[in-house]
């Protein structure tokens, strides 16, 4: 029987941790087996506050899904994102000592491998080294240089990085999950991968995730990542506010948001009251609906135009840089209504709200289609990539198909079913990669090899 290709998902949000679990359908679309979805507690802005009960959450979210599909859950990719994260551009080359031979996957390596001593600020780390175009001996616009001959083989590189202790929080949360981490993938990246289409990253589009705790950015050009950016500003702030202006408590505000809200105050007529409880023993509060959304549109307006900056910062205005497919917003705060108007208003460019739902089977659950799942659908698609199995199925009775995994303690063992051999766990998550991958696949992938063990090493001795 052939082994299937399962892959994990995990979406660790400011509001939400969601857990993803899906595999590809014989037309190559994502069909999603199951979906875990828990409170996230012990997480600000993106960045892990509280240790236990972030843990918690995982394994809440963990184990929903696990239910809902009836898999366990081995290892997971993870996005990373938080008001830590900032991006660089870099060029670097190298000279190949025989140009007579074919550029080949050792030379990009190489190549990678240098940007990677590029000097970072103290306790700052690259995440992701994303190669633009190269150049071999002044020949530029090249996209796959494998197979080339030349001397100088150079490219230019859009650098992400973060901070080196959130980072590791992170692996230290899903390793005391009882799971693996099997990589990390930069939030606004995994999102794009699920709601832009291939003519929108050619043509030029700004996608702005807004998420619980964070606002995300990821410019694409010429099919090319060209910026990212994270605001710390997202969907919780607009509840904030709606707290304070209106002297409700939190619960009462995210629901008012949720149903009432809009980001264009003029949609709502003067006489528009809505009540809210009052605390016990008290009168029920009256809001106006036109407030609410003066509210809601004054900090819209602020995080909108904080995102413009950074999309001015990349050179929108340059016709040559210019963003022809305009904006897509996606994440749980792209529902709020008008919003679409708002941004368009502000920028002055064509918006649309993006959904994951062009990569997911035509079967798949109407939630999961919305915007507010952007993110996991992309983790579960950069998992496939990575061609690992990273769940099995539970079997009721007799020998399970390959491992047998037990949460509390952790117990890792592979059972064949002719003869017991018992395999060290790392040897469970070798991964098995194709001769004919993309550079850029084989780049990001043999990056995060290291990474990921890099950060698995560090957990160790940290014990």
């Amino acid at each position: 029987m052939e082994k299937e290709n399962i892959a994990v998902g995990l979406d660790i949000g400011t509001t939400k941790i969601v857990a993803m679990i899906g595999k590809k359908n014989e037309y190559g679309k994502l069909e999603i087996l199951g979906v875990g979805k828990s409170k996230s507690l012990g997480v600000a802005r993106g960045v892990v506050n509280n240790i236990t009960q972030t843990i918690q959450s995982i394994q809440q979210a963990i184990l929903e899904a696990e239910n809902n599909s009836g898999y366990k859950i081995k290892d997971v990719v993870v996005g990373i994102a938080g008001q830590h994260i900032r991006s660089i551009q870099h060029s670097d080359y190298i000279s190949r000592s025989n140009p007579e031979e074919v550029i080949g996957g050792s030379d990009i390596d190489l190549l990678i491998n240098q940007v990677h001593k590029l000097a970072m600020l103290p306790g700052e780390e690259i995440i992701h080294v994303l190669p633009q175009e190269f150049k071999i001996d002044g020949q530029s616009d090249i996209k796959e240089p494998i197979g080339m001959y030349g001397g100088r083989l150079e490219s230019s590189f859009h650098v992400v990085v973060g901070q080196a202790s959130s980072i590791r929080n992170v692996g230290r949360c899903i390793q005391s999950s009882g799971i693996e981490l099997s990589g990390l993938t930069l939030e606004p990246l995994a999102s794009s991968d699920a709601v832009l289409s291939q003519e929108e990253k050619e043509a030029g589009v700004a996608l702005i995730d807004i998420g619980g705790g964070t606002t995300d950015l990821a410019i694409f050009k010429d099919g090319i990542i060209r910026h990212t950016a994270v605001i710390p500003f997202g969907g919780n702030v607009i509840t904030d506010d709606i707290k304070e202006g209106c002297s409700i408590i939190e619960k009462q505000a995210e629901l008012l948001k949720v149903k009432f809200g809009s980001a264009w105050p003029g949609e709502n007529k003067d006489n528009e009251i809505v009540s809210i409880p009052g605390l016990r023993g008290r009168e029920p509060k009256e809001i106006s609906l036109k407030n609410l959304s003066k509210i809601i549109n004054a900090r819209v307006v602020e995080i909108i135009e904080q995102v413009f900056t950074e999309v001015r910062a990349y050179g929108h205005e340059d016709p040559r840089k210019k963003l022809i497919a305009g904006i897509v917003l996606t994440g749980g705060g792209a529902q709020l209504k008008h919003i679409k108007q708002l941004v368009e208003y502000i920028t002055g460019m064509d918006t649309r709200i993006g959904y994951p739902n062009e990569h997911l089977a035509g079967n798949s659950d109407e939630e999961i289609s919305s915007p507010l799942y952007a993110t996991a659908v992309g983790l579960v698609m950069n998992s496939i990539e990575n061609n690992t199995q990273s769940a099995v199925r539970m079997q009721a009775m007799g020998v399970p198909e390959k491992v047998t995994y037990f949460r509390e303690p952790v117990i890792e063992a592979i059972v064949e079913a002719k003869e017991e051999v018992y395999v060290e766990p790392e040897n469970v998550f070798q991964q098995n990669y194709t001769k004919e991958e993309s550079t850029e696949n084989k780049i990001r992938r043999s990056f995060f090899d290291k990474y990921v063990d890099k950060i698995k090493d560090f957990l160790d001795n940290a014990e």
